[in-house]
Formats: structure tokens, sequence, C-alpha cells
């Protein structure tokens, strides 16, 4: 009886002390679990660091003033792919919004929601307006059956009433669709902090388009105007000479010029950037005259702007040379064909030359190709250590170029030169030019030429960035004839091919990286790896991975409930 007594005296304990145990582990849990909900730390584990934020991304959200609500129109049944593109949207803005100590509000709405198809296209007019771009998936089933669904791969940005749409999706012919995604993945968290940058900041930066020299008009550059204007104010006009009319714009763009300039504004143009001005030059030193080609055939001149010692002195020369490429943009030609009469074909036009973006700097990485029209080819010249010379886009691996005077037919469209003429490899198009610049005007009395005696030059510049572009239509938007008058075009899609080019995203960018003083620009350089699986082992061992995923999970845990079992009565038992 006593060792009975003894025994159940035991189990009691035994009991107790589990129970006790098992009330210290649940405390433990609870009070752990109550101290981390007031924490905010956070580890990224991956390689890539794909779930950080940059250091200027966390110092701009920190300083938000009022709150940004973000309207994503990612949402609805669409394909696998794009599932994974809005899980990394949420992913970025469930950052922004922990960041941003909850200013940073978003919602996921679905454009396809509606009672019929009329409020439904309504709604899809609407994102169009407002500046989200659609586009169209063809989804086939295992049937075979092929759908067709609209998405939107966009966002809008609201802060204190005004409203900025984002298109996020990266759309680059030249690449994979995977590739596409996850370039899109990488440009997320870029292309949402420049908005908000832009929207929150007490300063809204100036950028000047001069004029005077026969640039291109307001109407051609309406397109780039306008994805410049999300970000800055946007004036127009002439210097006339005036040192110190550009003082006040963080930059300044010479887009296609046709005249020569003076020597006073010149030099207004060298005193901006010793100052630390940023200028984008846009020229070309051969005048073609592209009306004329309605005609069949057209005469490429040369023609100086009297830039020519301005930019030396800076270290570039722009040759007065045309570039014919191989890699170009076709044309519809009427040829004839026989008993059959005229017929449409699409043929390629070596003048119209599709430029590589450098994937090595942060303005042109993972860009779309640029279209060139007639354009020219820079050479760097100079060792100044001072200037920092890049590379932004050149022309492909089969290139040649042609001089002036030249008579530009139609017909070479039909018979292109020899393949074995085009011997030139990546020919600069566009540099970016960074550092301390000497002026073109040093050791040079200039009290005529600045109107304004003892006027005193400066030198040598402030730390300062320019671009050159050896294209003066690179920015150029067609424009079409209307009852209410001219209206502008898309800059540089290819309505035959259906391509769309990186004009437009190329000159924002070049803008924004020669005024960025956050260092937002930086966040281009982020790059994150693709891991894709094998295609055909999947479908070689479809239903094996299927079964391994739903029976393996299930058996560990069996398997894990009869080992604790075993152990437990082996302890207590002796069994």
């Amino acid at each position: 009886m006593e060792d009975k007594g003894l025994n159940m005296k035991d189990n009691s304990n035994i009991r107790i002390r589990s129970w006790s145990q098992f009330i210290v582990i649940l405390a433990i849990a609870v009070t752990a679990v109550i101290i981390s909900s007031f924490l905010r730390m956070r580890i990224d584990l991956t390689e890539d660091n794909r779930y950080t934020l940059s250091a200027p991304t966390h110092r701009i959200l920190s300083r938000l003033k009022n709150d940004v609500f973000i309207q994503v129109y990612l949402d609805g049944e669409m394909e696998i792919a794009f599932k994974k593109l809005k899980r990394s949207v949420k992913e970025t803005l469930d950052e922004f919004h922990i960041s941003s100590h909850g200013k940073v509000d978003y919602e996921f709405i679905n454009p396809s929601d509606g009672k019929d198809t009329k409020e439904r296209d309504a709604r899809y007019d609407a994102l169009i307006n407002k500046g989200l771009n659609p586009i169209n998936i063809h989804a086939r089933d295992n049937e075979g059956r092929v759908s067709q669904k609209i998405i939107f791969p966009g966002m809008i940005i609201n802060y204190n009433g005004v409203e900025v749409p984002v298109n996020f999706l990266s759309n680059n012919t030249y690449i994979s669709p995977e590739q596409n995604l996850l370039h899109s993945e990488e440009g997320l968290e870029y292309q949402i902090i420049q908005v908000v940058s832009t929207l929150c900041s007490d300063t809204v930066y100036r950028v000047a388009f001069i004029e005077g020299n026969k640039e291109l008009p307001e109407i051609e550059v309406a397109d780039a105007t306008m994805g410049l204007a999300k970000f800055f104010t946007i004036d127009r006009g002439k210097i006339n000479g005036k040192p110190g009319i550009l003082d006040r714009y963080a930059a300044v763009v010479v887009a296609g010029p046709e005249t020569a300039f003076y020597e006073k504004d010149k030099l207004v143009l060298d005193q901006y950037l010793m100052n630390g001005g940023k200028i984008m030059w846009l020229l070309e030193e051969v005048k073609v005259d592209e009306d004329s080609l309605n005609y069949g055939e057209t005469i490429a001149l040369y023609r100086p702007l009297a830039l020519e010692d301005q930019l030396f002195k800076y270290g570039v020369r722009i040759n007065p040379s045309i570039v014919q490429d191989v890699e170009c943009m076709q044309i519809p030609m009427n040829i004839t064909s026989g008993s059959n009469g005229k017929q449409m074909v699409y043929l390629p036009w070596i003048y119209y030359p599709k430029l590589n973006p450098s994937q090595q700097s942060n303005i042109t990485r993972n860009l779309n190709k640029v279209l060139g029209r007639f354009v020219n080819y820079i050479d760097t010249v100079g060792q100044d250590p001072e200037i920092r010379k890049t590379v932004l886009l050149s022309t492909s691996q089969n290139s040649r170029v042609v001089q002036p005077p030249l008579l530009i037919s139609l017909k070479e469209a039909n018979s292109p030169p020899a393949a074995e003429l085009f011997i030139k490899s990546s020919l600069p198009v566009s540099l970016l030019l960074e550092g301390r610049f000497h002026s073109a005007f040093r050791n040079r009395l200039v009290d005529d030429i600045a109107g304004e005696k003892g006027f005193r030059i400066r030198e040598e510049s402030k730390p300062s960035k320019m671009i050159i572009v050896a294209d003066g239509d690179l920015i150029r938007n067609g424009v079409n004839s209307s009852a209410s008058g001219p209206v502008p075009l898309p800059l540089a899609p290819d309505k035959y091919s259906g391509s769309t080019f990186g004009n437009k995203d190329f000159f924002v960018n070049c803008l924004n990286y020669l005024v960025d003083d956050n260092g937002i620009m930086e966040l281009r350089s982020r790059e994150m790896k693709l891991r894709l699986l094998n295609k055909n082992l999947i479908r070689e061992y479809r239903v094996a991975i299927q079964l391994i995923n739903v029976l393996v999970p299930v058996l560990l845990v069996i398997i894990s409930g009869l080992l604790y079992n075993f152990l437990r009565r082996k302890k207590y038992t002796g069994k």
C-alpha cells in the first residue's frame, strides 16, 4: 500500500511539473509575442537584399509630412507571373508603410470589376486618361483555348490631392518575359520613391528648354515634356546673351538647334556650367530634311552649329557623319510584284538605328532600345583626369558611317549596302561627362561678348555634369492635324511592329540624374538574380513533384508524432 501511495504521489508530482513547464513556456511565448509587437526588427536574409530599402528611401519616407495613398491596379484573375509581380509590389509597399511609420498606405484594385461591360470600359478609359498603360494578355489553357485579358500593371500615387501615374512593368521586346518581370521588380523602389520624393519636396526644380536657334518646337517635344512635368517645372525661352539668366534652373536642355550659336549665348551656357549648372545637349552636325523623303529622296549636308570649339574644350567632339546600322527600324515600302501590281512590305531603314543602352550606367540600365534618326557619333578628346566619361548609347556591332554631302533615297531600303561594309562596332552616340570642366572662354577677353565692361568669367567649374546626344531628333514626337489644331503623338513607338522604344524613359532618366541630389538614381543599380526552374524536368516529373509536395509534409507530421509518443512512453514507463 505504501508503494502504491508513493507511485500515486510521484505521478501527481510529474503532472504538476509538466503543467508548470507548459504554463512557463506559454507565458514566455505570450510575453515574447507582446514584446515583439512593439519592436520594428526586420531581417533580410536574401542574397540580393530584395526586401531592404535603401538609405535615401528611408530618409525620404521618414520626412513625410502628410499621408501618401497608393492605388495599385494589378489585381484580379491573371497569370502566375503577374501574381508574383503583384506580391513583389505588395512587399515593397509594406516596407514603405513601415519605414514611413504608417504614412504610406495602399490598396489593390481590380480594374475589371463592374456590373457590366459598359462600366468596365468606362473604368479602363478613366485609367488610360490618368496615364496608366494597359496590356493585353493572351492566356492558353490546358485544352488549347486562348483567352484575352486586359491588365493595368501600374499605380496612382496620391499626395495632397495630386495624382501621379506610375507604370512599373518593363516591356522590352528584346528580352524574355521572365527578365522583363525581374527588371520590373528591380525598378519598383526607384519608380515609387522618385514620385514620392518629388511630391513631398519643398523645392520643385526648374528645367529650361533653350530657344533662339530653331530648336525643336514645343509641340514636337510635348510627350517628352509631359514626362518631365511629373518631376520638374518646365520653362522655355531665349537666353539673349544675358549672363546669369539661367542661374535659377537646375538643368537646361538644348534640343535640336538648326542655326549657329552666337558667342554671347555660348558664354551664357558656359558660365552656367561653370557655376554648377547641368546641361543636356541634343545636337547633330549634319542636316537632313526628312520631309523631302516623301518625294523619294533628300540631301544630307554639313551644318555646323559653332559649338564645336566649346564642346571640344569640355572633352567631346560630334563627328559630322551619318551612322548606318544593320540593327535598325523597318519602314513600309510599296514595291512592284509582277502582275499583282504594288505590294506593301516592311524593309530595314539603316538610317534609323536601334541604339543600345549601356548596362553599366544607372541612367540606361534595363532600358529599352532607343530609336535614333540620322544620328551622328561622338569621339572623346583630351585626357583631363577631372572629367569622367561614360557611354550611354551606342550603335550595334555592325554599323558604318557616311560623309555629307550625301544623297539619301528610299530606294536604299530595297537595296541596302553589302553586309561586309558594316565594320564599325559600338559607336558612341551619347555620353555622360562628370567632374570639373574648364571654361571655353578661358584666357579670352569677353567684355564685348558679355556686353559688360570688366566682366569676369569663372575659368573652372564647380562639380557638374552634362549629357551629349549626337541626335537632335531623339525626343521629337510626331504631330497629327485635327479640327481643333495640332495634336502631339506619343514619343518613338514603332507603329509598324508594335515595339516600344526607350526614348522617353532615357530622356527623363537623364534629367533626373543630372538634377538628383538625394542619391535616388543609385537605386537603378539594384540587381536581383533570376532563378528559374527547369521547365522540362517539371513537365516530365509533374505527378511525382505534386505527390512529394502533398504527401511528404503529412508523413513527416505523422512520423514526428509517433516518435514523440514512443520516446515519452519509454521515458515514463520504461517500455
